[in-house]
């Protein structure tokens, strides 16, 4: 049966319930990357240097990304709903704790305790609403879904400079109070409650090998971008992380009760997108976390001008999202995925010529486009991941892709910090020793990481996705709730 033969009250129920849980990916995206803008503040009032408070930010990235895998097994045993309202109030309480923290440990500590309800807030609630889309609904339900990881990078900066310069960077975590709030009561409404549990035991050796493998990794990252970290700790990192990973895989294909279920890898469509789209998810968050720190080191600008600029990404996301369904309707998941990709790499290239007298309208325009590549290659991407998955495996195929998606976003940060830490060396190479040289640089390494995604993208069947393509009607693609 269609989405929209069920009737007008299901279906207002259904979005309902789809932009619930983007909203709260929203609120978790944004808390992954707003405490940037806040570091010299919160670095002032607790007496330490502002480079330090980085802790904060990557104990937070470091528990999402850790704590995912075990999203899917609570919610075999406990329901969707149960989870999804229980991770909303440990978010909002630790979000209360973190304002009022007293010195560095303790929001560190507290934010860690804010990515344990994250990791088990989004997963849960985009699983919910993959339970109840059928496959000619999944487009227009991932395309809301889409938006909160494109926007709250984006407006990061600016949210962030604004309360930063006007009231006090404890409003970061404050806002997330009543929203926590009203999205409790509406979790509680609008969530179905499951009609079937398993009761299948914890893979605790797999737990832990991923735990302790993606921990490293990340940790990894996050030492390779700081210049000052000890040389011999970021190759331990980085090595253990590594071996423990593998480890983790070898043994997930090899256990009656995986924590995490490799068997979505053997579906092309799944495979070849979080090959590649981890690519794309990896660039495109490096960009937004580069962009104001360009614009102000740079050129000059301020943190609110930064942050206003940067907001054209965002713009162009909403520009081209009214002509998304037609372009996969008339070319193809392939195609589209392709010319997005490639945009996305010659946007990277261009921004490394901006200079100090490049027109403020020519930086808004090239952002503009930019976002219009990041929307078109972030939907078709998390669309055509499940395009092939059976209904039976859906619960282990979304852990699984929440957990990659999520350490190409996380890792996304460092790997800009990494880019430019390595573009000063680089750009004295070829006489560029000021501080904008370093940027370019840093800018032109992302974009030949980008250019994986390209090759994946060639590698999709053309084919691909064809099950869940969008139907044309009389010429013109039905529109999407999100493009009206």
């Amino acid at each position: 049966m269609s989405e929209r033969s069920v009737g007008s009250g299901s279906e207002r129920r259904h979005l309902a319930l789809t932009l619930l849980v983007a909203g709260t990916f929203f609120m978790e995206n944004l808390d992954g990357t707003i405490l940037a803008t806040a570091a010299p503040t919160i670095g002032r009032d607790y007496g330490i240097d502002s480079a330090t408070v980085g802790v904060a930010i990557t104990a937070y990235l470091v528990t999402l990304a850790v704590l995912i895998p075990i999203s899917g097994w609570l919610t075999q045993r406990l329901g969707a709903r149960t989870v999804f309202a229980g991770a909303i109030v440990v978010f909002t309480v630790a979000s209360a704790l973190c304002a009022a923290s007293g010195d560095l440990a303790q929001l560190t500590a507290m934010r860690i305790l804010q990515g344990a309800g994250g990791a088990m807030m989004v997963p849960v609630g985009r699983l919910a609403v993959l339970r109840v889309t059928d496959k000619s609904g999944l487009v227009r339900a991932i395309a809301w879904l889409t938006w909160p990881a494109l926007a709250a990078p984006i407006v990061a900066p600016l949210i962030g400079g604004l309360l930063v310069t006007y009231a006090s960077w404890h409003w970061i975590f404050l806002l997330n109070i009543p929203l926590g709030v009203v999205a409790f009561v509406a979790a509680l409404r609008l969530t179905p409650t499951d009609i079937e549990r398993t009761r299948a035991p914890l893979d605790w050796v797999g737990f832990v090998l991923t735990f302790t493998g993606v921990g490293g990794i990340v940790v990894f990252g996050a030492l390779l971008a700081a210049p000052s970290a000890p040389l011999a700790a970021t190759i331990v990192s980085g090595v253990a992380g590594a071996v423990l990973t593998a480890a983790a895989l070898w043994h997930f294909g090899r256990t009656a009760h995986p924590l995490l279920d490799l068997r979505a890898f053997r579906v092309e469509t799944f495979r070849v997108t979080h090959a590649g789209g981890s690519l794309f998810r990896l660039t495109i968050s490096a960009v937004p976390f580069l962009l104001p720190l360009f614009f102000q080191d740079a050129l000059g600008w301020s943190p609110v001008q930064a942050g206003a600029v940067v907001l054209a990404l965002f713009v162009g996301n909403l520009v081209i999202k009214p002509a998304t369904t037609p372009m996969l309707t008339r070319w193809g998941f392939r195609r589209v995925l392709i010319g997005s990709t490639i945009g996305a790499v010659v946007t990277m290239l261009l921004a490394a010529f901006i200079a100090p007298l490049t027109p403020i309208a020519l930086i808004v325009a090239l952002l503009v486009v930019s976002g219009m590549t990041r929307s078109t290659g972030f939907t078709a991407y998390n669309t055509i991941a499940f395009a092939d998955i059976p209904s039976a495996e859906m619960t282990g195929a979304n852990t699984l892709a929440s957990t990659v998606q999520q350490i190409a976003a996380g890792l996304g940060v460092a790997v800009g910090a990494i880019a430019l830490r390595f573009g000063a060396p680089l750009a004295s190479l070829i006489g560029q020793d000021d501080v904008a040289g370093a940027y370019r640089v840093a800018f032109v390494l992302i974009a030949l990481v980008a250019l994986g995604s390209v090759i994946e993208a060639l590698r999709l069947s053309p084919a691909a996705g064809e099950n869940i393509r969008p139907p044309r009607r009389s010429g013109r693609a039905a529109p999407l709730p999100a493009d009206r």
